[in-house]
């Protein structure tokens, strides 16, 4: 077995049924506490890998991103309206003064926008899931969804991949692993009807699984972009076999994104 699928296999063992025991059965609060924790953890990342040398952008960006995470993980307490537009404000007005050329600070100023809204109010998208009605279930159906289509893709990609799927963004991609996300993901949505406890169609469930298949592998060439632009292998090291926190996370981020709005709208 080579080293780094038993990397992954060892990561799995131990990781994946810890996540599925807080997500099943953990109380809110500290599901809601991971969720931040995870947050924090690839905001951290993400202005580690775009910022190397820069100490202070990371803060600043990490500081912006926990802020703007606020919006979604204390909506009791916080409205959009009134903390996006004043923050996007603070942080446009603090980069006017920052040191720097003028085209240096506005790329640095896009850097950090882009962290902010990707990981600082997207990913923490996992956490409005979780509070929707059989929220649990529904983190559940895509947290298996995506990882049964992405453990099909690397099975598939490495014995039958050969044509390449977008080279310029990660090489290591190729169609037939495509495909067999896609299948391993529809599946997967089949299989999972057996549990959803909603009125909702085993077909609409492997349509949604379809659909939430394109946006992980979305989702994983987004990142792989952001590396590529960067020279980066892995986002980090904390889970070998898989790189950062953000390698694993990439995927996961654009389908919670999509199954929140899907089910707000069609499933309220």
């Amino acid at each position: 077995m080579e080293a780094n699928l038993k990397s992954r296999l060892i990561t799995g063992l131990i990781g994946l049924p810890s996540l599925f025991l807080l997500i099943g059965w953990g109380s809110p609060w500290l599901v809601h506490c991971f969720f931040f924790l995870i947050t924090l953890g690839a905001l951290g990342e993400y202005f580690g890998m775009v910022f190397p040398q820069r100490f202070s952008d990371q803060v600043m960006g990490v500081v912006f991103g926990l802020l703007i995470s606020a919006t979604v993980f204390l909506p009791e307490l916080t409205t959009e309206e009134l903390i996006l537009g004043p923050l996007l404000v603070l942080f446009l007005s603090i980069y006017l003064f920052m040191g720097g050329r003028l085209d240096e600070r506005l790329t640095r100023l896009s850097w950090t926008l882009l962290g902010a809204v990707y990981l600082g109010y997207l990913l923490p998208q996992w956490s409005s899931l979780f509070r929707l009605p059989n929220g649990r279930m529904w983190v559940f159906f895509v947290l298996v969804v995506i990882m049964a289509g992405d453990t099909c893709a690397y099975f598939v990609g490495h014995r039958f991949g050969k044509k390449k799927l977008a080279p310029e963004l990660s090489p290591g991609k190729t169609v037939e692993g495509a495909l067999g996300y896609a299948a391993g993901s529809i599946l997967a949505g089949c299989l999972m009807a057996l549990f959803v406890k909603a009125e909702v169609s085993w077909m609409e469930l492997a349509v949604l699984a379809g659909m939430l298949a394109v946006l992980g592998q979305l989702g994983d060439l987004f990142e792989s972009w952001i590396k590529r632009v960067f020279s980066v292998k892995d986002s980090g090291t904390l889970l070998p076999g898989h790189g950062g926190l953000l390698d694993r996370l990439d995927s996961l981020i654009f389908p919670a994104v999509f199954a929140t709005a899907y089910l707000k709208v069609f499933h309220p």
